[in-house]
């Protein structure tokens, strides 16, 4: 296992523990211009990317530290976005307008993964290492507190429950985790072995709800810990990202199907098709005009709405593999372009 981690570092932006399966294929930059890696080059630190088209890539600010593969991105307490950079040891924040800070982790070799939202003004987000696996809470000044998780478990997603605590799925140790604002660490099996658990979220439920990557299922626990799973209509699916939607549902993405499911509370799901196949979708937020957003892995972001009808635009440069999007307090979309070492933002 702490093999694994090791190894993470060096693959985890092109692959996410089986989850993120990249593959190439061109893409028109903004405005129509030619597809490609040069098609839209990195404007200096703080400084915004121009496009000449509407619902299309607004600015992409340049991460201070090079290789640092930002991977999850959470709007903040504080009106400002935080992510993770998970090649860097670093926590980052940017501002609406595009500055950035970034915090290193206590914890040497780090590689901090999901990040929310906590109930109590803080951020809290889940890092893996060779030495321990930590969940860990950042103060909007940057104050870092790291709690040690269970051993072996690899923590890789992270969301703020309605009951005043976070709840984490651990890729490894097959377990919802649940962690109190002071610490106190509870586990909580999912019955199907081996599930490959690699997202989770709060439901409109009142429960939480998660991905099971390897097993091709979408799992709901209570917060008392009762757990139930239901199967993706769709074989080998590679379920992604969850998140809650604007209609009472849960709505997720299927990398190696290139579709968009759509779960009810009681379990019933529903999948539509992107209109771009192989396009690989990644992360996913409920965002502006009651719609569904996500991002492809060719840096197109997509948009569904709650009928399951789905429109593309073009977005980030072919080869920055947008991964994580959330919606920001100024209701814009912001994304983290993993190779690109850029944080995108994406006015709809």
């Amino acid at each position: 296992m702490r093999k694994l981690a090791l190894e993470l570092r060096e693959t985890l932006h092109v692959t996410v523990v089986g989850v993120l399966l990249f593959v190439s294929f061109a893409v028109a930059a903004c405005g129509g211009g030619a597809g490609g890696t040069g098609a839209f080059q990195g404007p200096p630190h703080g400084s915004p990317t121009p496009t000449p088209c509407q619902s299309c890539v607004a600015a992409e600010y340049l991460i201070p530290t090079a290789n640092s593969y930002p991977y999850a991105i959470a709007a903040g307490p504080d009106g400002n976005l935080w992510f993770t950079e998970h090649g860097a040891n670093k926590i980052g924040r940017i501002t609406t307008g595009g500055s950035i800070t970034e915090f290193p982790i206590p914890t040497a070799n780090s590689i901090p993964l999901g990040i929310t939202a906590g109930p109590d003004g803080n951020v809290w987000f889940v890092e893996i290492s060779s030495l321990r696996d930590n969940i860990a809470r950042i103060t909007t000044a940057g104050a870092i507190t790291e709690f040690t998780a269970p051993s072996g478990s690899l923590p890789i997603a992270i969301t703020a429950g309605p009951d005043g605590n976070l709840w984490f799925a651990e890729n490894l140790g097959g377990k919802i985790g649940r962690i109190t604002t002071a610490g106190a660490i509870t586990e909580f099996a999912v019955p199907t072995s081996n599930p490959g658990l690699v997202d989770i979220t709060a439901g409109p439920d009142g429960n939480l709800w998660f991905v099971e990557d390897a097993v091709n299922k979408i799992g709901r626990i209570t917060t008392a810990g009762t757990v139930t799973e239901f199967d993706v209509p769709s074989p080998a699916a590679q379920p992604g990202r969850i998140a809650a939607g604007p209609d009472g549902n849960l709505w997720f993405t299927e990398g190696a199907t290139s579709k968009i499911g759509r779960v009810t509370p009681a379990g019933a799901i529903t999948e539509f098709p992107v209109l771009t196949a192989g396009s690989i979708p990644l992360g996913i937020t409920a965002g502006p005009g009651g719609n569904l957003w996500f991002v492809e892995e060719d840096g197109s972001i997509g948009k569904s709405t709650t009928t399951g009808t789905i429109t593309e635009f073009p977005g980030a440069p072919f080869g920055s593999i947008p991964i994580g999007i959330t919606t920001g307090p100024d209701g814009n979309l912001w994304f983290t372009e993993s190779s690109g070492n850029k944080i995108g933002k994406f006015t709809p």
